[in-house]
């Protein structure tokens, strides 16, 4: 949300507010890209960001880092700046999914030269202005690859109709979310047929955006309560959100625990029971490492699909959760588009993180129940959320749990 609302207010006419955005490694990294093409983003207030539009120029040189968000929206911006705009990023974001993007933005009139797999680094000669019109790309590597095109638009001269062709689309509430901030914004959206978006050309006045809590970095402490038996609260649990994350309630509840909303926030009850489950993660992939976490631990087998393309996301994902669970002694069946995952008696180990927040998640989710689970890394999880080990810690000691990950 923190992303899409500096990416909106940006290319909009007036100045916008950005109430508890989300503090981390990716949203610096989009607003420094803003700030590079021109842009004036204030965030010495921590509750309460500024963003001044102004018009976007080059030549400029914009870090991505290991961000989806910044290395997808920037792009189809940086075609509205006059000069060159580079990107490129941590080396893993060398190998992220972005060519239909590339090829999206070409058709749409912007000359874009990439890197040799397609992907980065990447040069956006900005013109100062972009045709937009019609555009058909296979996205389902990510969703993102849509939102970026759709999050530009409304400053495009035609504006765009966006079309999906190809396998399922994966984390479709994430599309759901960039439809709704955009109507949020002032553009005009039609996505009445299904996998075509059409936004219309226009200008947005700039508006005052209220962040939810980020409800997927609020999984490993929730599932903290159903693998110890324990209680965890989330303040500010959005009743109503397009946020996929707020699927957690599902999730956990299938899994044993009782989740209750109400004013306070969500209020996580383990049983100290934990049942398999069966679930289709496609709209939710970004959970699974989480989910992966709790079905080790669980009593019965557990099946997990839908996720195949979270072998391009920070890692593989798919990939490394097997074999770092086989490592803890688990029993993994690794599928083309997920896991399928029979409990056994599990014991300590390093656990690599391979650079990846949710993977580091995972890990401190089983330290919780098994002795002697050490993180190769845990610096990783500030990608999204920089006081992770903090906060985690402090969660262990107030509950006077005996231990957890190291």
């Amino acid at each position: 949300m923190t992303a899409r609302a500096l990416v909106l207010a940006a290319i909009s006419d007036g100045p916008s507010t950005i109430h508890g955005p989300l503090h981390a490694r990716d949203t610096e990294l989009m607003t420094s890209g803003l700030r590079a093409l021109g842009c004036y983003v204030s965030t010495m207030d921590d509750e309460q960001w500024l963003v001044r539009p102004r018009p976007l120029t080059g030549p400029a040189h914009i870090d991505v880092g290991l961000a989806g968000t910044v290395m997808r929206f920037l792009p189809p911006v940086a075609g509205l700046a006059t000069g060159d705009v580079t990107f490129d990023g941590d080396a893993r974001a060398r190998l992220r999914p972005l060519r239909p993007l590339i090829d999206a933005l070409r058709t749409a009139g912007v000359e874009v030269a990439a890197g040799p797999h397609g992907g980065l680094p990447v040069t956006v000669q900005g013109r100062g202005s972009v045709e937009g019109g019609e555009l058909t790309l296979d996205a389902s590597a990510s969703s993102q690859l849509v939102s970026g095109l759709l999050l530009a638009a409304p400053r495009y001269r035609q504006g765009v109709v966006v079309r999906h062709v190809g396998p399922a689309l994966p984390s479709r509430p994430h599309l759901r979310m960039t439809v709704e901030m955009l109507r949020a914004a002032g553009a005009g959206v039609d996505d009445r047929k299904p996998d075509v978006w059409t936004v219309a050309p226009g200008r947005l006045p700039g508006r005052a955006w209220e962040i939810e809590p980020d409800l997927s970095g609020a999984a490993p402490f929730l599932a903290a309560a159903l693998v110890t038996g324990g209680e965890v609260t989330v303040e500010g649990w959005p009743h109503t959100t397009t946020q996929p994350g707020d699927q957690l309630r599902d999730l956990l509840t299938r899994f044993g625990a009782t989740c209750t909303l109400d004013q306070r926030g969500l209020t996580v009850r383990g049983s100290g029971e934990i049942r398999g489950i069966e679930a289709d993660l496609s709209d939710v992939s970004e959970l699974t490492p989480v989910i992966a976490a709790v079905c080790a631990l669980a009593d019965q087998p557990s099946r997990l699909w839908g996720v195949a393309h979270i072998r391009g996301h920070e890692t593989d994902r798919i990939a490394a959760l097997s074999r770092e669970l086989l490592r803890l002694g688990g029993s993994v069946t690794e599928e083309p588009d997920g896991l399928t995952i029979t409990p056994r008696p599990l014991h300590g180990a390093d656990f690599e993180t391979y650079d990846d927040h949710r993977l580091a998640h995972a890990a401190a989710v089983i330290g919780l129940a098994v002795p002697g689970v050490r993180l190769t890394d845990a610096s990783c999880t500030a990608k999204t959320l920089p006081d992770f080990p903090q906060r985690w810690a402090a969660m262990v000691a107030s509950s006077g749990a005996p231990g957890g990950a190291g």
